[in-house]
């Protein structure tokens, strides 16, 4: 069995079929993007990316790992999923250096949104990362910029198509220096009808290019400063699904689960009893 087929066995977001479970580690506070379809929240009610009950610190992660094998031994992948992006503060690296150390058995596996990839990447290879996925909404400059509006890179703010160009350039890179050291690598990509729908062959081709293994096309979640845009029909993710199926491998399972999502995606989610019982609060997260 090949390396990418046996990620595919073991792990739920790359294609394992059912009983096959991931804890999703919320140990991300802040992000360095703003894109204007994320609404980020702190709550225990929102089936959705981008949302957690609580910031957990990399040792409380690490117990909750223990209590989680528990109550779901089908549990195969620990992954880092934010709520805030995985590079642009420590937790997740030092949680992934105490799974390392105490589950080394479980697949490791990190969403981030790019910009910090190329020049984190080391560090990423180092800790032993067996599976990335990277959101890449665009790889046209000018695309780019109708969806966010701003990144902050190393301490300064951007805007436009700077900001947009900056983004691209670093997913593009880190997406090939981590495939050029065996990391399995899938590609995120928001469908946004009224922005990027027509793009989607141009990104499957770039990343495809950059030998990613795996794309995956999530239909937008209108909200935000995007409310205005409508949510993708069952065809034109198809249609968009089929156009990218031309040069990459397509997942068509997502479940677009919560940034503290335990257990078999579509099954039993425990997150309430390993974060111990999660509290609806107020949104707390940072553009920090």
């Amino acid at each position: 069995m090949s390396y990418l087929n046996k990620i595919k066995s073991l792990h739920p977001c790359f294609g394992a079929k059912k009983n096959k479970g991931r804890i999703h580690l919320p140990v991300c506070p802040a992000c360095n993007i703003e894109c204007k379809f994320c609404d980020r929240k702190i709550n225990d009610y929102e089936n959705r990316p981008g949302v957690a009950a609580t910031i957990l610190k990399p040792e409380e992660a690490a117990e909750s790992i223990g209590r989680a094998l528990k109550l779901c031994p089908e549990i195969t992948v620990a992954g880092i999923a934010g709520p805030g992006d995985a590079l642009a503060s420590d937790g997740a690296m030092l949680t992934f250096r105490l799974i390392k150390e105490h589950y080394p058995d479980l697949l490791k596996c990190m969403s981030t949104n790019g910009l910090l990839l190329n020049e984190r990447a080391e560090e990423l290879i180092e800790l032993g990362i067996d599976t990335l996925t990277v959101t890449v909404n665009a790889i046209d400059p000018q695309i780019q910029a109708q969806i966010i509006s701003g990144i902050r890179y190393h301490g300064k703010r951007y805007e436009g198509e700077e900001a947009a160009r900056i983004l691209i350039e670093n997913q593009l890179a880190g997406i090939k220096k981590m495939t050029d050291a065996g990391v399995v690598v899938k590609v995120n990509t928001v469908l946004i009808v009224e922005i990027n729908r027509h793009h989607i062959k141009d990104i499957a081709k770039a990343v495809s290019e950059a030998r990613a293994s795996m794309y995956n096309i999530i239909p937008l979640i209108p909200q935000h400063q995007l409310s205005h845009c409508r949510e993708p029909q069952c065809i034109e993710i198809d249609e968009a699904r089929q156009e990218a199926e031309r040069y990459i491998d397509v997942f068509r399972h997502c479940q677009r689960c919560r940034a503290d999502a335990v257990g078999v995606p579509g099954g039993q989610d425990f997150g309430d009893q390993i974060y111990l019982k999660r509290l609806a609060v107020k949104d707390t997260f940072s553009h920090g």
